[in-house]
């Protein structure tokens, strides 16, 4: 994002992005969200979550990698968080999830044996890429799209399962990667385009667009 400040905290529609990402999950039937945050994080207690009463809790333990933090997150948790507990762990850089998305994905994954996360299935030809001698990418292979989707957040597995997992697959870029290290196949649930990670500076004006029209 070439900014300053850490990316969850950039103003989208008047409100930081991490507000609008707790926002699409604090809804029933999450009972609580707990946002993990650097142990060093000193702008989250400086913002207004109100909006959410009781719901929010803070966890000043995330780690050096996306699968770190949830894995400290749910050593945390453990208190107040029972093993059977279904959890859905959602990125802060994805501050436009649709409720009906969320919904969805609580519906199908909660009656799954594993559990499951969105996705969406790729609709532009994917390419396998290699290098030449010269170091010039180029292409390798085209893969058949009718495999390939691309993983999105929330993921929803039961917090026991999912803390098991990660603790055997310490190199996890997503939650549903630590559940197949087990041997266990996670549901794929079909979410939307609206669900955009924010990622580079034009996505900025997406996702602002998304909010401001819902509004």
């Amino acid at each position: 994002m070439a900014r300053d400040a850490p990316k969850q905290y950039s103003l989208l529609a008047g409100k930081p992005m991490l507000w609008h990402a707790v926002r699409a999950v604090c809804v029933p039937p999450v009972s609580a969200v707990f946002v993990v945050l650097a142990p060093g994080d000193g702008q989250f207690a400086g913002h207004d979550w109100s909006a959410f009463g009781d719901k929010v809790h803070p966890l000043y333990c995330g780690g050096e990698t996306r699968r770190d933090s949830v894995y400290n997150a749910l050593v945390a948790m453990t208190s107040s968080v029972d093993p059977e507990d279904w959890v859905l762990v959602h990125d802060a850089a994805r501050p436009c999830l649709p409720p009906a998305d969320l919904q969805q994905l609580i519906a199908e994954a909660s009656h799954d044996t594993v559990g499951g996360i969105l996705a969406l299935p790729a609709s532009d030809t994917v390419k396998i890429a290699a290098k030449d001698e010269a170091g010039i990418a180029r292409v390798a292979g085209t893969q058949d799209r009718t495999f390939v989707w691309l993983a999105q957040t929330p993921q929803m597995f039961r917090a026991g399962l999912l803390m098991r997992a990660l603790a055997k697959a310490p190199g996890a870029t997503d939650e549903s990667s630590a559940i197949e290290v087990l041997g266990l196949r996670p549901r794929l649930v079909a979410g939307s385009r609206e669900n955009l990670k924010v990622t580079y500076p034009e996505d900025v004006a997406v996702a602002e667009g998304i909010l401001e029209r819902r509004a």
